[in-house]
């Protein structure tokens, strides 16, 4: 009797060495350029708070002022995901 646990030679494909490259490049590249997103991130999201206070004292009774404010606050929040692990 066989053992159904063993995996045979036939199931695994063979590697693929520019696809091995490729997927080393992509790595490299996302590595370099995580720093610098969440550099920014970081400080786009420290930024942003002090644009939203004069929409604030402005008041948001008119619809562009809201909805500025809400596409600001949506961005606000994104950068800080993204910016939250900058410089640990």
């Amino acid at each position: 009797m066989s053992n159904p646990s063993t995996v045979s030679n036939e199931s695994i494909a063979p590697s693929d060495p520019e696809a091995k490259l490729l997927r080393e490049y992509s790595d490299r590249i996302r590595r370099s350029l995580k720093g610098p997103a969440q550099f920014l991130s970081f400080w786009i999201a420290i930024a942003l708070p002090f644009i939203h206070l004069p929409l604030l004292a402005q008041g948001l009774g008119d619809p562009t002022v809201t909805l500025t404010f809400v596409v600001l606050l949506a961005i606000n929040v994104l950068a800080l995901y993204a910016g939250h692990g900058y410089n640990n």
